[in-house]
């Protein structure tokens, strides 16, 4: 079909189909980075700690009856980890200073010489004893796990400016963003004053927070420091069905060893990491129920601007059919009228919707919006266009050819 009648057509009736083409660029800006925000949002949730979330317990409590010597005070953690590990169900037990997806998290930065001045800042430190990698489950994929006589106690460290840890254990992700391809074991980083050795690698094991960079979430390291009852989290593993079970049985141990001890809270790593997400998943309801409605009401718009240009050009359609128009001509005209204008409105909103994204990613530090998002936008309204126009089209091409003489 020759599309310049459709054109000439439209020129007559400019305010609605440019208000039409408004609302499209409209709906294709806002869609395209709402669908890029649910699924960044939908990204994050799913993310892989690289613990044994399904078997995991932290429990917080305060350290109270804690004794003052920093050597018994260690000796005093080590006991209550031993007996919460004999506990019936318990498959390993560690008192750590930190779990992935917690609400607190211990930082540092990290420099790759001495006197080197720009660092990774905010590289997520684990603390914790012997136990830990096994408790956590955690999975060691280069080099070795710490020496008993690696370990430093925190406590120490803190009263005498003891030396801090000669050895670090890091994730893949962080490895690769600090050495590049290089091996990086037997390397050397300054997380203080002295150098600290990598001796293992870690398949992943994710921060208690992170930004929106999925690959700063799992810049993680691990330190032989053994943590006092003061500052650590206990976290056991257990088999999935034994949790509420040892959870009661590990609260009830606690009170027995320190009868002041206050708990704070016991909860399984799948109920810290949906609470870490719950706003995640409520901001993706959110612009869900943005894109539907705004689909429903570019869909509505199209539906009435084509109710309303049927229903004025009865007699125009009536005398096309008299001259012998078919059905389906009279269809694919108002449908192609209808591509032609979403198509205007598709070509503005999606310089609209990168040029939001960039107001975005400035503001919120949120990535650059994928290209391909783009397409997919601009398909889908394309799709709701003719759908849209299809049952107003339908009534056109139901026009019978006699409606041309009705009022001449």
């Amino acid at each position: 079909m020759d599309i310049a009648p459709i054109l000439a057509a439209l020129k007559r009736q400019k305010t609605a189909a440019a208000l039409i083409a408004i609302e499209i660029a409209l709906c294709c800006a806002i869609i395209c980075n709402a669908l890029f925000l649910i699924m960044h949002r939908l990204e994050r949730s799913q993310l892989v700690s690289g613990a044994a979330e399904t078997e995991l317990i932290r429990i917080r409590t305060a350290g109270v009856g804690q004794r003052g010597n920093p050597t018994e005070a260690a000796a005093q953690a080590r006991e209550t980890v031993a007996a919460l590990a004999a506990l019936p169900g318990v498959k390993a037990a560690t008192i750590t200073n930190q779990v992935p997806f917690g609400s607190s998290s211990w930082n540092t930065s990290l420099r790759m010489a001495k006197d080197d001045k720009s660092s990774i800042a905010n590289v997520g430190a684990y603390y914790g004893d012997e136990n830990l990698l096994e408790t956590l489950g955690v999975k060691l994929i280069a080099g070795r796990d710490f020496l008993p006589e690696e370990y430093v106690d925190f406590d120490a460290l803190l009263g005498s400016g003891a030396a801090e840890p000669k050895v670090v254990i890091i994730t893949q992700t962080l490895a690769r963003k600090l050495f590049g391809n290089d091996n990086p074991l037997g390397r050397e980083i300054y997380a203080g004053d002295e150098p600290s050795r990598v001796i293992g690698i870690v398949e992943r094991l994710v921060r208690p927070r992170f930004d929106s960079d999925m690959a700063f979430a799992e810049s993680s390291m691990i330190q032989p420091v053994r943590l006092s009852l003061a500052y650590g989290n206990f976290v056991l593993r257990t088999d999935p069905a034994n949790r509420q079970a040892v959870i009661e049985a590990a609260k009830k141990k606690l009170h027995e060893i320190a009868p002041n001890r206050i708990i704070f809270d016991a909860k399984t790593l799948e109920e810290i990491r949906s609470d870490f997400f719950k706003q995640d998943r409520v901001m993706a309801g959110l612009l869900i129920a943005v894109v539907v409605s705004l689909l429903i009401v570019t869909a509505l718009g199209i539906v009435g601007l084509a109710s309303f240009w049927v229903q004025r050009r009865r007699r125009q359609i009536g005398i096309r059919r008299a001259l012998g128009a078919t059905r389906a001509q009279i269809l694919h005209y108002f449908q192609t009228e209808n591509f032609l204008i979403v198509s205007a409105g598709i070509v503005i909103g999606m310089g609209a919707a990168y040029a939001i994204s960039g107001w975005l990613m400035r503001q919120y530090e949120l990535p650059r919006l994928p290209l391909y998002y783009l397409p997919v936008g601009a398909v889908a309204l394309w799709v709701l266009g003719q759908l849209s126009v299809l049952a107003p089209a339908l009534r056109a091409a139901s026009v019978p050819p006699a409606t041309a003489t009705r009022s001449v």
